[in-house]
């Protein structure tokens, strides 16, 4: 597996065409996986704002005050109305705001960027990602001159950073792809002794969202679209599966059930 960072990509703009952007700077092959950062994608979609735009409500300040209180640092309420008016569930109001995203995914803050945002107080996530995915991957098809019909095949994941429970430090992670399932099922199949697996299921995007943002880099830095070739899926069942249905989702569960405490902590 190659990876490469697409160079010299510009400051995007709302309206940009990231797929021809890309296209212009590198080539695109069939088999190509093209990894490119949210930030672009919410730049090209014109995902900007301002803490203007989210006068804070009751609830807003409310958890702006807790936040401020523990952490002895100010806090905006228009940030937390922001989080707020992003999310579809508060899951945790402190230490931090862990929120589920309109499109599924559970992150800090519903993943608002305050950082690389010109001209702007915000960065918001893309609203779907997965339709952004597929729209990047028809452009990069069409500038390629690559063919579905004949069995081209360009396939495109959004990504971001984010951290992990018990692990500290953050990863790359998918928030939509198009042109391939999200993981590769190898339930049924052997291990080297023999031994039928059944639990096994490989969340590709996420892993190759990974290997991508070790190319990417972070900071001002950073290149956001990176190409991934000579990879396969390979012969392996797969899913559009990522995001873990609430009904099996235990953690959320307990979280929902418990009220960080700093006393406990002590």
């Amino acid at each position: 597996m190659h990876l490469q960072a697409v160079a010299d990509l510009p400051e995007i703009r709302p309206g940009d065409d990231l797929a021809a952007l890309i296209a212009d700077r590198t080539t695109v092959e069939d088999g190509d996986v093209v990894t490119i950062a949210s930030t672009v994608v919410s730049k090209a979609e014109g995902r900007q704002a301002d803490l203007t735009d989210f006068p804070a409500g009751p609830r807003a300040r409310e958890i702006a005050g807790r936040l401020e209180d523990l952490s002895g640092e100010e806090k905006d309420p228009r940030f937390a109305q922001a989080v707020l008016e992003e999310s579809t569930e508060l899951v945790t109001d402190a230490p931090f705001l862990l929120t589920e995203t309109r499109f599924g995914h559970v992150c800090v803050n519903a993943g608002i960027d305050r950082s690389n945002v010109p001209d702007h107080d915000l960065l918001l996530l893309p609203k779907r990602p997965t339709e952004s995915a597929e729209r990047i991957r028809t452009g990069l098809l069409e500038a390629s001159n690559l063919d579905p019909d004949d069995g081209e095949n360009v396939a495109v994941i959004v990504t971001d950073t984010c951290g992990r429970p018990f692990r500290f430090g953050q990863r790359g992670v998918a928030l939509g792809w198009a042109g391939m399932p999200a993981s590769r099922d190898w339930r049924g199949e052997t291990d080297r002794d023999g031994r039928e697996m059944g639990v096994t299921v490989q969340s590709v995007v996420d892993e190759l969202s990974s290997a991508a943002n070790l190319v990417t880099g972070e900071g001002d830095d950073g290149t956001p679209a990176v190409v991934v070739r000579d990879w396969a899926f390979g012969d392996h069942e797969g899913s559009d599966n990522l995001f873990r249905d609430l009904e099996g989702d235990f953690v959320r569960h307990a979280l929902r059930d418990w009220r960080y405490d700093p006393e406990e902590r002590r």
